[in-house]
């Protein structure tokens, strides 16, 4: 098991691409399997999450809710920068409402989720991530409003039902998060812990295939029925994850971070929560019914994105060279 392990991980990048080919493939050659695909997403992905928490030692997980300067600064970014970024990107839809709305819902919403294995994967701070995670979803579910309400209107906003933010931060963050704190319990204790805690760690890149190709397949038969009126976002969104590649870099210099934090406020800066703030948009009046699918086509922008990410973000944001040498990277 420990081989089939190893070179999953020296092969994870192509096995990534594999798993969205899969998930294209099978979505656009049986449309029927969206409905089933978009039901598995929160439990593949509450999964994904359990594995990749079960690799971060909560014993330092103090520590990283302690340090005000990454967390200080992973907010700044969030909620000063990237809404300045939003709103200038926008503009480029701001004719058509529907589009602008699901656009401005996925943007100004950072990810909480599969942020955290990403980053971890190209050797950001997952710790840190973890440890910033409720303040991001409190600060999006209060901040949110305010931008829809200066963006598009107040109107709007009344429309707009905020209870799934946190039945998805239960389901997808919670919950994973007390079952590996109690896994790692168990396994400083008992023989049968550390088993199930080294299995679950040796499923990091199958689930992280699984999520991609879940996730593709419960939503390319909806993009690609409307692909004339999408692709108009999907310039957006490649340049806003172009735009705060280098904003994420000059924030955590500035703020003087090391390399793993670097690295984590980029892939924060540049990852959305089109997972979670999805059944916002799904509730929104009737005249909106096309904004799911601007979401959804961001997610699977982003996911092709980050897969390129987890490769180029270490080579923009290297370790030193004695660090590099000691870490073999």
């Amino acid at each position: 098991m420990q081989m089939s392990v190893e070179w999953m991980e020296r092969h994870q990048v192509a096995l990534y691409v594999a798993g969205l080919v899969f998930g294209a493939v099978v979505g656009l050659a049986w449309p029927a399997v969206a409905h089933p695909a978009e039901l598995a997403i929160h439990p593949v992905l509450a999964l994904l999450l359990y594995a990749t928490f079960l690799g971060i030692p909560f014993g330092r997980i103090g520590h990283a809710f302690r340090d005000w300067r990454f967390l200080s600064t992973i907010l700044v970014v969030n909620f000063v920068l990237v809404p300045a970024v939003v709103w200038l990107l926008s503009r480029i839809v701001a004719h058509d409402q529907v589009l602008l709305v699901g656009v401005l819902f996925v943007l100004l919403t950072p990810c909480i989720d599969y942020v955290i294995v990403f980053a971890g994967l190209a050797g950001g701070d997952s710790e840190r991530l973890l440890a910033s995670a409720p303040l991001l979803l409190l600060a999006q579910m209060l901040l949110l409003p305010l931008y829809l309400w200066l963006f598009v209107g107040a109107e709007f906003v009344e429309s707009v039902e905020f209870a799934p933010f946190v039945e998805a931060f239960v389901l997808i963050i919670a919950l994973p998060l007390v079952a590996a704190a109690l896994t790692q319990l168990a396994a400083a204790r008992w023989r049968i812990g550390r088993e199930i805690e080294r299995v679950v760690m040796g499923t990091m890149v199958p689930l992280m295939v699984a999520t991609l190709a879940v996730v593709v397949a419960s939503q390319v038969a909806g993009v690609s029925a409307q692909l004339g009126f999408l692709l108009l976002a999907v310039p957006i969104y490649v340049l806003f994850a172009v735009i705060m590649v280098p904003v994420g870099m000059m924030s955590s210099r500035v703020a003087g971070l090391d390399v793993p934090g670097r690295r984590a406020i980029v892939f924060s800066s540049a990852t959305r929560n089109s997972l979670v703030v999805l059944p916002l948009v799904l509730a929104l009046p009737a005249v909106f019914d096309l904004a799911p699918l601007i979401v959804v086509t961001q997610t699977l922008v982003e996911l092709v994105i980050m897969v390129i990410f987890v490769r180029l973000i270490p080579q923009l944001l290297p370790f030193p060279e004695p660090v590099a040498r000691l870490r073999g990277r």
